[in-house]
């Protein structure tokens, strides 16, 4: 007898089903997370964090109007819009989670490298900061000298708002008249009696709408009242300490028609030098204040061609590697021996000693460099006290590298010890133990099973610790300085990295050059990262062999 089918007119159904129409109907398959409603919170975190962008957004677009910057304008509101539409809409979800992250790489990752970069190639530092009109007024208000005969007016010093921020004012009154005047750096301007205080002497004590600084906050402030300098139709008014000021004339004037400064006394005159940024007088003297331009390659060209610095250049470098590769290689072999030792199932109290073991890691790095410094004292320190020797640890060129090593050795194993246990224990027993079956001893055993698969896990650990280690700037500051120094070269010494001498280079002299600090910084940047590409490489086929 034949079984009727199932359909939609038939009596039966088969087991387990409901009759059509019986079943609620499902839900969409196209329905997203998004279709979900916004709880209370997400809603309020969304319109906070909106409005933070948006007030960031407000706050740095008066400065690009202030400054006529359209182009950065225009890229800034496109990207306030671009987020408003990306989270103020349902689609994009992976854009939701991934333009956080690329906004926060872009300003602490792209930025500075690309700032570093372009700084590479200018001279700006010291006395090259701003543009050739700031360097001229800069000269004409450092040669501000007193007109003979004229008055000295009782000074005050104010701000406008805060006196620890606000903009400086001078507080003048003239002896002759009485008249009180404020000063910045459009002039001088007459001020209603009724609106201060004068008291005897001549100084004002108050002023509508001004702030009087006491002596200890102007005293705070002495650099920025020693460079304010108030224009006047004869000359300037500059202050002659915290209670008086003078009217003076600049002697040294720009000659528009020559591109030039002149010295009204001397009648010196220093022309312009657009590559370099300077006035230059003919004999090659050149004013301290100049201007910032672009100057090709010659700051790097200065590392690779400039005697006294390419020599030197070299021996940092290769004493860099041998100190990048002896932390490295050092605190690597201790941790790692440490870790193996209270890894065996036969060592006790493994608690105690590990933490014993880890307390340099948990001390102040600079403190303990410090103290280092102390024990390795040629004259009171705990190293030679301790073993009755005499030796001038910094004073000599290996002792001092040793010393650093040592130090370096002593604060770098317990991080590689951690690591190594980790990674130790991530290693099942049952390969090591195969290896004994077959056999092997235990160096046998270490060798072709243990350390590979630890080198594995922890060279990309590895590699980045030879890259701190390689611009390990306070390891050798503050243990040595980077002495000890040759008698004929005082800007590097036996102990110096390349950050270390480049430091010296560029804001150990005459002032920063910070020009000339980004191009060196550039070197140090390609010799890392050549480096870590090819370890990384070689790391990734270890990994295909053991994977």
């Amino acid at each position: 007898m034949s079984t009727p089918l199932s359909g939609p007119g038939s009596a039966t159904q088969a087991p387990g089903r409901e009759p059509a129409g019986s079943r609620p109907p499902r839900s969409c398959p196209s329905r997203t997370r998004d279709d979900a409603p916004i709880t209370v919170t997400g809603l309020a975190g969304k319109v906070l964090l909106l409005g933070l962008t948006a007030g960031v957004a407000v706050w740095a677009a008066f400065p690009l109007i202030a400054a006529g910057m359209w182009p950065g304008l225009a890229l800034l509101a496109a990207s306030t819009a671009g987020l408003f539409y990306l989270y103020l809409t349902r689609r994009h979800i992976p854009a939701k989670y991934l333009v956080p992250g690329t906004l926060f790489l872009l300003a602490f990752q792209v930025f500075p490298v690309l700032y570093t970069a372009s700084t590479a190639f200018t001279n700006f530092g010291d006395g090259h900061r701003g543009s050739k009109d700031d360097a001229i007024v800069a000269i004409g208000s450092s040669s501000v000298t007193q007109v003979p005969g004229s008055a000295e007016y009782a000074l005050s010093i104010a701000t406008k708002g805060d006196p620890a921020t606000g903009a400086l004012v001078f507080l003048v009154t003239d002896p002759g008249t009485g008249a009180v005047s404020v000063g910045d750096t459009d002039g001088l301007r007459r001020l209603d009696p009724a609106d201060v205080t004068v008291a005897t002497g001549g100084r004002v004590t108050a002023a509508d709408g001004y702030t009087v600084l006491t002596v200890g906050q102007a005293s705070s402030r002495s650099k920025e009242i020693t460079d304010l300098v108030v224009p006047t139709p004869v000359g300037a008014v500059r202050s002659s300490g915290l209670s008086r000021a003078y009217e003076g004339k600049a002697v040294r004037a720009y000659d528009a028609g020559c591109d030039c400064i002149r010295d009204a006394e001397t009648g010196q005159t220093w022309t312009a030098d657009a590559e370099a940024g300077a006035f230059v007088a003919a004999d090659g003297e050149r004013l301290a204040q100049g201007w910032k331009v672009n100057v090709g390659l010659t700051n790097f060209t200065r590392v690779l061609t400039d005697e006294n610095i390419s020599g030197p250049f070299l021996s940092s470098l290769i004493w860099n590697f041998a100190f990048a590769i002896g932390s490295t290689g050092g605190t690597f072999l201790l941790g790692m021996l440490l870790a193996l030792v209270l890894h065996s199932p036969r060592m006790r109290g493994t608690n105690f000693y590990r933490v014993l073991l880890v307390l340099p890691y948990a001390m102040p790095s600079f403190a303990m460099l410090l103290a280092w410094r102390d024990m390795f004292n040629a004259d009171f320190g705990l190293i030679n006290n301790l073993f009755g020797v005499n030796v001038d640890w910094f004073g000599q060129a290996w002792t001092a590298r040793f010393a650093v090593i040592l130090v370096q050795l002593w604060l770098g194993y317990p991080y590689m010890f951690l690591v190594a246990t980790g990674a130790l224990q991530a290693i099942p027993r049952e390969l090591t133990e195969a290896a004994s079956v077959d056999g092997a001893s235990p160096w046998q055993s270490f060798r072709a099973v243990t350390l590979p698969l630890l080198l594995v896990a922890l060279s990309p650990l590895l590699i980045s610790s030879f890259a701190f280690n390689f611009n390990n700037f306070n390891a050798i500051y503050l243990t040595t300085e980077g002495a000890p120094f040759p008698a004929d070269n005082p800007a590097n010494g036996a102990t110096d990295l390349l950050i270390t001498y480049t430091y010296r280079l560029a804001f150990g002299g005459q002032g920063a050059q910070f020009g000339f600090a980004a191009a060196i910084s550039l070197f140090i940047f390609a010799i890392v990262a050549v480096v870590s590409a090819v370890s990384f490489r070689r790391t990734r086929k270890q990994e295909e062999v053991y994977a």
